[in-house]
Protein backbone atom coordinates (compact mmCIF):
# COMPACT_ATOMS: atom_id res chain seq x y z
CA UNK A 1 0.00 0.00 0.00
CA UNK A 2 2.85 2.21 0.80
CA UNK A 3 4.70 1.63 -2.50
CA UNK A 4 1.56 2.13 -4.22
CA UNK A 5 0.93 5.79 -2.57
CA UNK A 6 4.74 6.59 -3.11
CA UNK A 7 4.82 5.94 -6.39
CA UNK A 8 1.67 8.06 -7.25
CA UNK A 9 3.33 10.98 -5.17
CA UNK A 10 6.27 10.91 -7.63
CA UNK A 11 3.57 10.83 -11.13
CA UNK A 12 1.80 13.78 -9.38
CA UNK A 13 5.55 14.99 -9.11
CA UNK A 14 6.32 14.48 -12.68
CA UNK A 15 2.90 15.89 -13.85
CA UNK A 16 3.79 19.19 -12.06
CA UNK A 17 7.10 19.74 -13.21
CA UNK A 18 5.85 18.50 -16.12
CA UNK A 19 3.16 20.89 -16.55
CA UNK A 20 5.55 23.90 -15.02
CA UNK A 21 8.29 23.38 -17.89
CA UNK A 22 5.78 23.65 -20.11
CA UNK A 23 4.65 26.95 -18.71
CA UNK A 24 8.17 28.37 -19.02
CA UNK A 25 8.58 27.55 -22.60
CA UNK A 26 5.44 28.87 -23.66
CA UNK A 27 6.69 32.04 -22.27
CA UNK A 28 10.00 32.24 -22.88
CA UNK A 29 8.70 31.97 -26.81
CA UNK A 30 7.35 35.91 -26.41
CA UNK A 31 9.71 37.35 -24.26
CA UNK A 32 11.56 38.64 -27.50
CA UNK A 33 8.26 40.86 -28.35
CA UNK A 34 8.40 42.19 -25.18
CA UNK A 35 11.23 44.61 -24.47
CA UNK A 36 10.50 46.46 -27.39
CA UNK A 37 6.67 47.26 -26.30
CA UNK A 38 8.16 47.72 -22.54
CA UNK A 39 11.62 49.48 -23.12
CA UNK A 40 9.45 53.09 -23.12
CA UNK A 41 8.02 52.20 -19.57
CA UNK A 42 9.54 51.78 -16.39
CA UNK A 43 10.42 47.88 -15.12
CA UNK A 44 8.70 46.83 -11.97
CA UNK A 45 11.90 46.43 -10.18
CA UNK A 46 13.05 49.95 -11.01
CA UNK A 47 9.70 51.32 -9.89
CA UNK A 48 10.24 49.23 -6.16
CA UNK A 49 13.50 50.54 -6.26
CA UNK A 50 12.43 54.24 -6.64
CA UNK A 51 9.69 53.71 -3.67
CA UNK A 52 12.19 51.88 -1.73
CA UNK A 53 14.54 55.24 -1.96
CA UNK A 54 11.70 57.30 -1.63
CA UNK A 55 10.97 55.59 1.87
CA UNK A 56 14.50 55.73 3.05
CA UNK A 57 14.83 59.48 2.16
CA UNK A 58 11.31 60.40 3.89
CA UNK A 59 12.20 57.73 7.38
CA UNK A 60 16.08 59.84 6.74
CA UNK A 61 13.99 63.24 6.90
CA UNK A 62 11.63 62.28 10.04
CA UNK A 63 14.42 60.80 12.12
CA UNK A 64 16.31 64.40 11.42
CA UNK A 65 13.40 66.53 12.84
CA UNK A 66 14.14 67.85 16.21
CA UNK A 67 10.65 66.78 18.60
CA UNK A 68 9.40 63.82 16.76
CA UNK A 69 9.50 60.50 18.09
CA UNK A 70 9.91 58.55 15.16
CA UNK A 71 9.93 54.92 17.03
CA UNK A 72 6.37 53.78 16.04
CA UNK A 73 6.33 55.34 12.14
CA UNK A 74 6.37 53.32 9.49
CA UNK A 75 6.63 55.37 5.89
CA UNK A 76 5.30 53.80 2.25
CA UNK A 77 6.21 55.21 -0.80
CA UNK A 78 4.11 55.06 -3.97
CA UNK A 79 5.02 56.21 -7.30
CA UNK A 80 5.83 59.71 -4.98
CA UNK A 81 2.46 59.56 -2.50
CA UNK A 82 3.86 58.66 1.17
CA UNK A 83 1.44 56.76 3.97
CA UNK A 84 2.69 57.76 7.45
CA UNK A 85 1.49 55.34 10.17
CA UNK A 86 2.18 54.53 13.32
CA UNK A 87 1.64 56.21 16.87
CA UNK A 88 3.45 59.69 17.85
CA UNK A 89 2.94 60.56 21.52
CA UNK A 90 1.86 63.99 21.21
CA UNK A 91 -0.52 65.87 18.33
CA UNK A 92 2.03 68.23 17.39
CA UNK A 93 4.69 65.28 16.62
CA UNK A 94 1.56 64.29 13.70
CA UNK A 95 1.94 68.06 12.48
CA UNK A 96 5.63 67.51 12.06
CA UNK A 97 5.95 63.86 10.49
CA UNK A 98 3.80 65.72 8.11
CA UNK A 99 5.60 68.69 7.11
CA UNK A 100 9.05 66.77 7.19
CA UNK A 101 7.49 64.42 4.98
CA UNK A 102 6.46 66.80 2.49
CA UNK A 103 9.42 68.80 2.36
CA UNK A 104 11.36 65.66 0.96
CA UNK A 105 12.03 66.16 -2.70
CA UNK A 106 10.07 63.52 -5.03
CA UNK A 107 7.15 63.66 -2.68
CA UNK A 108 3.92 64.53 -4.17
CA UNK A 109 1.60 63.75 -1.34
CA UNK A 110 0.74 62.38 2.49
CA UNK A 111 -1.70 60.72 3.68
CA UNK A 112 -0.81 61.21 7.45
CA UNK A 113 -2.70 57.90 9.18
CA UNK A 114 -0.84 58.41 12.56
CA UNK A 115 -2.28 58.12 16.23
CA UNK A 116 -1.89 59.54 19.24
CA UNK A 117 -0.78 57.08 22.22
CA UNK A 118 0.92 58.55 25.40
CA UNK A 119 4.15 56.90 26.32
CA UNK A 120 3.48 53.58 28.47
CA UNK A 121 0.28 53.17 27.25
Amino acid sequence: MKAFQAIKMVGGALIVLASVSAYAQSSDAAAPAAPTAASSAPSAKSVKAANRALGRKVRSALSKTKGLSVTNITVRARGGAVTLAGTVPEQPQVDLATQAAQAVPGVTSVKNALSIRPVGQ
